[in-house]
């Protein structure tokens, strides 16, 4: 481009532009090819045509139809990466920008150098072209060119332009090193950004109006995301202040009603009023003095009054913020909850105070409850953020309060009741319920612990059972804060009734869960344990395997040892913490392993005061300090009280293996004795049958089966008989059978017709039944129906 033409350095744009609109050719050249635009544009890439073309950028300063075709043909050369990045080594971003806001009259310099930087932010480094772009110069000239658009661009085209540039400018602000403030572009945003909710005298926006056009639309919403940015620099906040941008953003936090300046449309206006919701919950913590002059927090009450209400009014959720939020005010509740959660956690007392005195946390626990009651399943994934953002709230402002804790309880109680009481199943789902359990479980740690009347309340409704059903699913995420509420609440003498009475699956136990997760935390840690969970190392008992790859080193007094360190890194404390309560003592449901890990439990404490001594005579010897004599002698003492402590746990680990082995012994012989009983049993009642059988098979057999019988029931007789016995026989002859028949007693006695039967004396008297069978009939006086026949002699 140095050729002195001005008609030669167009043709050559002209011949470069070419590349990306080729046209067949019109007459074939014989003996020539023509070459393909795809082989023109990859010659230009390899040889560095688009860093040359920024460069004579600085050649063409003064001569604009040039210039205007040398940004034509950096333009096309933008779509291409290779390209992208010849001309950000050359400063092309830079350059560029700079002279944006050159007289042009055909605006086309304007058009082609934001098309140049959108492509240079896209395909090349973003990081490094920002870093070019922020500069005094280019910010100037970005201001100067967006200020023009903004008051006297009129057209469609205009305001696309506007918006792209405000765009650039959004993202070149992100960098803190970007001098925003000193070019005086952040005070012009932040009043175009509020000229419409705030009167202002600035000549620059008076009798400026913005329409309900899309483009307008559009550049409302990029002015309030640019505000969240901008405020991340603390510098910017005094202009903030003086643009009274809290005051514009609440104007939004309210009923929606006809616009008093633009007649947005009602999709508009509600994703305007999300947006500038969601604006104030980055800007008002920064801003507590505005925000409470604006009454913020009555503002806050009063929109929230309105989403609960029931009077109709049709949400479109169609917007980003609106998300989940179609025919409902759901959308709207969750960014006005939002907000109030950013205060709150300011822990600032003055906004605390004043919201607990307007009656937030009733309100709050009120629309909790309406909220379960309402919801579908629809709605799940915005109604579990709603809660968990009311329970984060009502935490903060029950903290440390006992008043308000009051205030929060048996209500407060039972919607954190009803959330512990949600399907295991649903933690899984992936809608927020984990995020809700969270929120949960930080409320029982603020909003019960401390004030009885809650804690026996949530007692009273089995709340314990309900924390330890949710400890027994194993989920490492919500371990460690359950045992730390478990802690606290056992300083709560009605809490060990509990814990002790509560029965998980398979009738599991309190301290069987507590013991399994102490095993199964160790495992994770690297904890050395033998097959049988005893200890192996007695003078490091309770070393993970994260300290033994650290090796220990002199540490500022205000600074805590790896030791220490790990009291609060894993649950181990907490667990001994809670079985402490539980005294350690008569505790059901334990196996023998868990006998053996109770050991090292029960010394937990002892065996972690022995690992700090331990880490204190290492630091001593690394810092080459001599004790004196006594100091020494106590140092070495502790340390050897507390390995003979090791020794003796691992001692009653062994007896107890070893106890139970013998117990096993024990067990496994009386299994044995009884199979051996039932084996023998069966052999004898096979014998038995087989005899059976050898009996009604053969008459021998038989016959001799019959005598040996006759002999043994005779030899068991008594012989000797007293004087004048009656001898009663009680076998029948003549049987031809070994099996025993049943008593028989022949007594002879006065004969029944007599003395007229043993009912004589009744109202039924002796009679003997029909053949034909039937009731007895009553007779008048005892006859003799059958006498039995003497017999014959023969």
């Amino acid at each position: 481009m140095k050729v002195p033409s001005s008609e030669l350095r167009i043709q050559i744009c002209k011949c470069i532009v070419d590349f990306y609109h080729a046209e067949p050719p019109k007459k074939h050249i014989t003996g020539y090819q023509q070459a393909s635009s795809s082989y023109k544009i990859q010659m230009a890439e390899v040889g560095g045509l688009a860093k040359i073309m920024v460069e004579s950028l600085a050649l063409l300063e003064n001569q604009l139809v040039e210039k205007l075709w040398v940004l034509k043909v950096l333009q096309h050369l933008s779509t291409s990466e290779v390209n992208c990045n010849l001309m950000m080594k050359a400063q092309a971003a830079s350059g560029i920008c700079a002279h944006l806001n050159d007289p042009d009259p055909s605006g086309q310099l304007l058009f082609r150098s934001s098309e140049i930087l959108w492509n240079l932010l896209e395909k090349s480094s973003k990081e490094e072209i920002i870093q070019q772009l922020s500069n005094l110069d280019c910010l100037l000239a970005l201001k100067e060119v967006f200020k023009s658009l903004f008051i006297k661009g009129l057209s469609h085209y205009d305001r696309q332009l506007r918006n792209d540039i405000l765009v650039i400018t959004t993202i070149i602000a992100q960098t803190p090193e970007a001098p925003m403030i000193e070019c005086g572009f952040t005070r012009d945003l932040i009043l175009f950004a509020t000229f419409n909710e705030v009167k202002s005298q600035n000549p620059l926006v008076k009798g400026l109006k913005l329409s309900n056009s899309h483009e307008d639309f559009e550049l409302k919403k990029l002015l309030f995301n640019v505000i969240v940015i901008l405020c991340k620099d603390l510098p910017t906040v005094q202009l903030l202040i003086d643009g009274k941008v809290v005051l514009a953003l609440f104007t939004y936090v309210k009923k929606p009603e006809k616009h008093k300046i633009i007649e947005w449309s009602p999709a508009q206006y509600e994703e305007l009023q999300l947006h500038a919701i969601a604006t104030l919950s980055s800007v008002a913590p920064l801003l507590i003095e505005e925000y409470m002059l604006c009454q913020g927090n009555a503002r806050i009450l009063a929109f929230l009054n309105w989403c609960e209400s029931e009077d109709s009014f049709f949400t479109h959720g169609n917007s980003f913020h609106g998300a989940g939020g179609r025919g409902n005010k759901f959308a709207h509740m969750r960014y006005a909850l939002r907000l109030l959660r950013a205060m709150v956690y300011l822990e600032d007392e003055t906004v605390n105070t004043d919201l607990c005195e307007k009656g937030t946390i009733q309100e709050l626990i009120g629309i909790f409850k309406n909220i379960i009651s309402k919801s579908n399943d629809k709605e799940e994934a915005i109604v579990l953020e709603i809660q968990s953002d009311i329970l984060l709230i009502l935490s903060e402002l029950c903290e440390h309060n006992v008043p308000r804790k009051e205030i929060f309880g048996t209500e407060g109680v039972d919607i954190i009741l009803h959330v512990m009481k949600t399907d295991p199943k649903e933690f899984q789902s992936g809608f927020g319920y984990n995020v809700l359990l969270f929120s949960t479980l930080d409320s029982i740690w603020c909003c019960i612990l401390g004030c009885y009347p809650s804690e026996d309340y949530f007692l009273e409704k089995e709340g314990i059972f309900l924390l330890l059903d949710l400890l027994a699913l194993d989920q490492k995420k919500f371990c460690n804060l359950i045992l730390g509420i478990m802690v606290e609440f056992c300083d709560n003498p009605k809490t060990s009734a509990h814990v002790s009475a509560w029965r998980g699956k398979k009738n599991q136990t309190t301290a069987s869960l507590l013991i399994k997760l102490w095993r199964k935390e160790e495992k994770e840690l690297g904890v050395k344990r033998d097959k049988n969970g005893k200890i192996m190392d007695t003078k490091k008992p309770l070393m993970t395997s994260i300290q033994e790859e650290q090796t220990i080193m002199p540490l500022p007094v205000n600074c805590p040892t790896v030791a220490v360190m790990d009291v609060a890194e894993n649950i181990r404390a907490k667990i001994y913490a809670v079985l402490g309560k539980l005294d350690f003592e008569n505790l059901p449901g334990l196996s023998t392993e868990d006998f053996v890990t109770l050991c090292i439990i029960h010394r937990y404490l002892d065996f972690k005061t022995g690992e700090i001594w331990n880490e204190i005579y290492e630091e001593v010897k690394l810092e080459n300090l001599r004790p004196v004599t006594t100091d020494k002698n106590t140092l070495e003492a502790i340390i050897t009280a507390s390995e003979n402590i090791g020794k003796m746990v691992a001692s009653l680990q062994s007896e107890i293996i070893e106890s139970q082995a013998r117990q096993d012994v024990q067990n496994e012989q009386k299994v044995y004795s009884k199979i051996q009983a039932t084996h023998k049993q069966r052999e004898l009642a096979n014998k038995s049958w087989q005899n059976f059988l050898a009996r009604t098979s053969n008459t021998k057999t038989l016959k001799k089966a019959k005598r040996l019988q006759e002999k043994a029931i005779e030899s068991s007789r008594y012989n000797e008989q007293p004087p004048n016995a009656i001898f009663h026989q009680t076998t029948i002859k003549g049987l031809n059978t070994t099996v025993p028949s049943g008593p028989v007693v022949i007594l002879e006695s006065t004969p029944a017709r007599l003395i007229g039967g043993p009912l004589a004396d009744t109202d039924i008297a002796l009679k003997r039944l029909s053949i034909r069978g039937g009731a007895l009939q009553k007779v008048k006086a005892v006859k003799t129906l059958y006498e039995p026949k003497k017999s014959v002699p023969t």
